[in-house]
């Protein structure tokens, strides 16, 4: 268990059947006041905590999970305040808040003691006596013993900043039109998903602002106005306080404050306050919370680190060259089968993908979930951008996600076992000992795993099961009074033939195709290579089964194209119906479709393969591979990037800097994201304006909007 020492002495454990049961303890709990809970399911153990993730480092505990109390993580105050139980220590006019618990510099008349249910801890606002005004503290300045804190309203209109956190309900635009709700793709599909992007609060037909725009927008119900912005007053409260990075920043540098203006190639770069050479819109009016001030280097949009408009009329923008704070070692793809040995706590993989298929949170970010677990505090353990680690000595190599509701988890990765073999499922062969049945209360208790409780996983007997998808496998309740359950030893079966899951698993490598990453052979195993000798189908030939274009391999299979079957409205993608079929092994199998009309949400991790031009950059020849984020469509129309060209029937991807792309020689090619474990085709490679240019992200077919057709054709077949 990781918990601030601070708390440790008045942590509460209790013996519960439910998560429930846990909610009620903490509720109920008399000895501090409960902010969050742990609940461990397999051993049926409530842990009370007097913190949360906002005030302390309240971490991880294995195969738990941690609940937070909603009350105590609002910052906005409903009515007079007197339920407040944010982190606001500063009053109206700036001044620090005194501490409850104080005497210096005033003597307080309303202190802990005498009221004991206002929670009036460290130095936080509060409204312990119900004052019109709403939550106050005593302050640090001997001059003024008192102030009212600027809290905002819950129920308040108006936005901070530029409306990243608005929770609204406004739903119409400044023009008039209705919004549209996000968890709807009618008229309009798009990317920004409730279920993908669980921190922006994409609630009903409210105006948001998930991607770094100047304000609140939202798409409307008019199938002739895509989306436009909100009509939001700004808060007159005082704006959240940044804590800034001057000489070097961490993460994505948001909050780098520091005075360099020149870029990564020794451009000036332009005054965010100025339109020429460059016209935009990021503006410190537009963005006045981003720390916007002369032409100095910032990240007002959320890109990988600190960038500006350069004053080369020819060069619209560039990152700059910021020093890392720690200097965090720059990332290298490692080599070799991506599993685990013992724990994972020397895994060095590429994997950054949990087991559930959430996206991992970077180390070096406190977002959304804050920890201690930094390159900094562990420079031992590798830890990289957000690849899966093992820091701590856990069972295996895990991460935060990027999910606000689901702090870690562990990781999509498999432990180097031993030469798989045939596998009994009866067998119950334990760790260290033996076990007793599901059924049976002895020695140990348990509601929680019964074959009542889990009528369908199979728990008859003492056999080994894995009913709550342990990670590490499957486990029992032991007969060993010490030892509660364990984990079984069971050989792996041999794999069966998947769609979307190759038996070497690709380096998924974020590099380039144009400048880029050699595969492993046949770790795609999807990619085929057409080749013709003129424009007749009959003359097109598919190779498959192969790694390097000259298809010398013993692997590989041919064979010639019987017919060609064009999208019936003229759109850029086609089947091919072969004259026999291919032999599906370890080196030729699909990719899996797409659910019908799926959007893949923006920033989501894909990649593409192909032998096609890599500008003289080596590895000509081999099948080579590179990531990068989907971007969303609503941002690749916008003017400096494609202008519009882009349709609902084809998708945009690429890194808005350039240098990443699929190229000429690519076109048809695959754009596959991974998700639940198995490849997904996404998107078929279409055009682009140049090749791996910054602003032109590549294009493709977006697969999940011709799903009916190609079942109906390949039905035909």
């Amino acid at each position: 268990l990781y918990i601030s020492v601070v708390f440790l002495l008045y942590l509460k454990t209790y013996t519960v059947k439910t998560a429930a049961e846990c909610a009620g303890k903490c509720d109920a709990e008399a000895a501090f006041t409960c902010r969050s809970f742990v609940y461990a399911e397999k051993d049926q153990e409530c842990l009370t905590i007097p913190a949360n993730s906002k005030i302390e480092m309240v971490l991880r505990r294995m195969s738990s999970v941690l609940y937070e109390k909603k009350l105590f993580l609002k910052e906005c105050v409903d009515g007079t305040g007197t339920n407040y139980r944010g982190t606001k220590s500063r009053t109206k006019s700036g001044k620090v808040c005194q501490r409850w618990d104080s005497k210096f510099p005033h003597v307080p008349n309303i202190t802990p003691e005498k009221y004991p249910r206002a929670d009036l801890e460290k130095n936080f606002c509060r409204n312990p006596d119900n004052d019109a005004a709403g939550p106050w503290c005593y302050t640090t300045d001997p001059e003024k013993r008192w102030e009212t804190c600027e809290v905002q309203s819950c129920s308040e209109e108006c936005m901070v900043c530029s409306g990243e956190d608005y929770r609204g309900k406004i739903s119409k635009t400044e023009s008039g039109f209705t919004c549209q709700r996000w968890d709807s793709q009618t008229p309009h599909n798009h990317g920004y998903l409730p279920e993908a992007l669980p921190d922006k609060y994409l609630e009903q037909n409210y105006c948001r602002n998930p991607d770094g725009e100047p304000r609140p927008w939202c798409f409307t119900t008019d199938a002739n106005k895509r989306w436009e912005f909100c009509n939001i007053a700004r808060c007159t409260a005082e704006p959240p306080t940044v804590v800034p990075q001057l000489t070097c920043s961490t993460g994505d540098g948001r909050s780098y404050r520091g005075t360099i203006a020149v870029t990564v190639s020794g451009k000036t770069c332009q005054s965010w306050s100025s339109q020429t050479p460059h016209k935009h819109i990021r503006t410190p009016e537009n963005y006045p919370c981003k720390g916007l001030e002369s032409n100095y280097c910032r990240n007002p949009t959320g890109e990988r680190s600190p960038w500006c408009y350069t004053t080369d009329p020819n060069t619209r923008w560039e990152f700059c060259e910021i020093q890392t704070c720690g200097s965090e070692p720059r990332p290298v793809i490692p080599q070799g089968d991506d599993c685990f040995e013992d724990n994972g706590s020397s895994y060095r993989g590429a994997t950054s993908e949990t087991i559930s298929g959430k996206q991992c949170q970077f180390w070096s970010s406190m977002l959304p979930h804050r920890h201690d677990k930094t390159p900094q505090n562990f420079p031992a353990a590798d830890l990289r951008r957000n690849l899966c680690r093992n820091p701590d000595g856990d069972r295996a190599p895990w991460c935060y996600t990027t999910d606000p509701s689901a702090r870690w988890e562990y990781c999509n990765v498999q432990k180097c076992s031993a030469k798989p073999s045939d596998s009994n499922p009866n067998l119950h062969i334990k760790l260290n000992g033996s076990m007793h049945a599901w059924s049976s209360m002895t020695p140990h208790y348990h509601g929680s795993f019964t074959p009542e409780t889990h009528p369908d996983k199979g728990l008859e007997g003492n056999q080994c099961r894995n009913p709550d998808n342990d990670v590490n496998g499957p486990w029992c309740y032991t007969t060993d009074v010490n030892k509660k359950w364990d984990h079984c030893k069971i050989p792996d079966c041999v794999n069966e033939l998947e769609c979307g899951s190759p038996k070497t698993m690709p380096a998924q490598c974020f590099g380039r195709i144009v400048g880029g990453c050699v595969s492993k052979p046949h770790s795609w195993p999807w990619q085929i290579s057409l080749r013709t000798r003129s424009s007749r189908p009959s003359a097109y030939k598919v190779v498959l089964g192969i790694h390097s274009e000259r298809a010398t391999e013993a692997s590989k299979q041919e064979r010639n194209v019987q017919k060609l079957v064009l999208e019936p409205t003229g759109k850029d993608i086609a089947l091919l119906k072969l004259d026999r079929p291919v032999i599906i092994n370890d080196q030729v199998m699909t990719a899996c479709l797409p659910e019908k009309d799926y959007i893949v949400p923006g920033k989501t991790p894909c990649y593409v393969t192909g032998w096609g031009d890599t500008k003289g950059t080596g590895g000509e020849g081999l099948l080579k591979e590179t990531g990068f984020p989907v971007i969303e469509n609503k941002i690749c129309n916008q003017p400096g990037y494609l202008s519009g060209r882009v349709k609902d029937h084809e998708m945009c991807a690429g890194n808005i800097e350039g240098g990443t792309d699929s190229c000429q020689g690519d076109s048809g090619g695959p754009l596959v994201c991974y998700t639940q474990q198995r490849f997904v085709i996404q998107g078929v490679t279409s055009w682009g304006l140049g090749c791996a240019e910054a602003m032109k992200p590549g294009v493709y077919a977006r697969v999940s909007k011709f799903v009916d057709w190609i079942e109906k054709e390949t039905a035909k077949m």
